[in-house]
């Protein structure tokens, strides 16, 4: 039953790491990787060198930092929530309506953004017109890209994150509850003393795990959304590298800038995980 498994992660992601080595050569398609110019830490020294890559990496850092306070939290507190709900039909039809936005490709949510907040005819700015305001470019607007991204990614992936946080729910232990009630505590209190301690373990993992990916902005829905009126806080490494790698050709520069990014995902999973261990905590190894 594993073998599916481990045969996808060796074609996948192991044996597509050799082509790591171009970061450290200027690569050309026709010599190949054996033919190519070795450069060593040349692409690197241009990362720090360019002007560019400092905001690109601002960027990031931002738009991760969005993710991370107002998007990973909001799962924890949908499950809670429903796992509050004594109507079982109820909750499972609260359940399905919410993982459904997972099931929708970024296109067409970045078109049903596009609809819903354009100027010419959106229904947002005519709301806002009718209640005596003025109409707001959502899509053009710098200030507003940040919202628009971290609000697209809560509506779409906030139901699907419930689901492992279902599971460590169910294997909280009845009697605790039980117990809880028999001493008087309230549905609150049973909350906070039994159910955030019992899967307390589980966020700290997700939150490890995430830090992994915390550079990891999603290309495909930034690239939809980018223009050249927001792209100077938009831009971010998965735009870039694939500006610099497909567009421009550039394919060591492009393997260089996504390796540091890789490196910066594993610093941060090792320190989370070490700080989690401090805390008595299992972490992930």
């Amino acid at each position: 039953m594993l073998f599916p498994g481990v045969l996808y992660f060796i074609l996948f992601k192991y044996l597509p790491m050799w082509g790591v080595m171009i970061a450290f050569q200027d690569y050309s398609p026709f010599s190949g990787f054996w033919g190519s110019e070795w450069v060593g830490l040349k692409h690197f020294a241009t990362i720090f060198d360019d002007d560019s890559t400092f905001q690109i990496f601002i960027n990031t850092i931002i738009l991760a930092v969005y993710n991370l306070f107002f998007f990973f939290p909001l799962p924890i507190i949908i499950a809670l929530m429903l796992n509050e709900m004594r109507k079982e039909l109820f909750k499972r039809l609260v359940q399905t309506l919410i993982y459904i936005p997972h099931f929708i490709s970024w296109v067409v949510v970045v078109g049903i953004a596009y609809i819903l907040f354009t100027t010419e005819g959106g229904i947002v700015n005519d709301v806002l017109v009718s209640l005596g305001g003025n109409k707001i470019n959502f899509l053009l607007s710098k200030e507003w890209f940040r919202t628009m991204i971290t609000s697209e990614v809560i509506w779409k992936e906030t139901g699907w994150g419930t689901i492992l946080f279902f599971a460590a729910l169910a294997g909280v232990d009845p009697q605790q509850y039980e117990a809880a009630r028999i001493d008087g505590a309230t549905r609150w209190q049973q909350m906070v003393h039994v159910t955030l301690p019992a899967i307390k373990s589980t966020i700290i993992i997700l939150l490890i795990l995430r830090l992994g990916h915390f550079l990891d902005s999603g290309f495909e829905q930034i690239f939809l959304m980018l223009n050249p009126m927001n792209r100077e806080v938009g831009e971010v490494f998965d735009t870039y590298v694939y500006a610099k790698g497909i567009e421009q050709g550039n394919f060591s520069y492009a393997t260089a800038v996504n390796l540091f990014k890789s490196v910066v995902g594993i610093i941060l999973v090792l320190v989370s995980n070490h700080l989690a261990k401090r805390a008595g905590e299992e972490g992930i190894y």
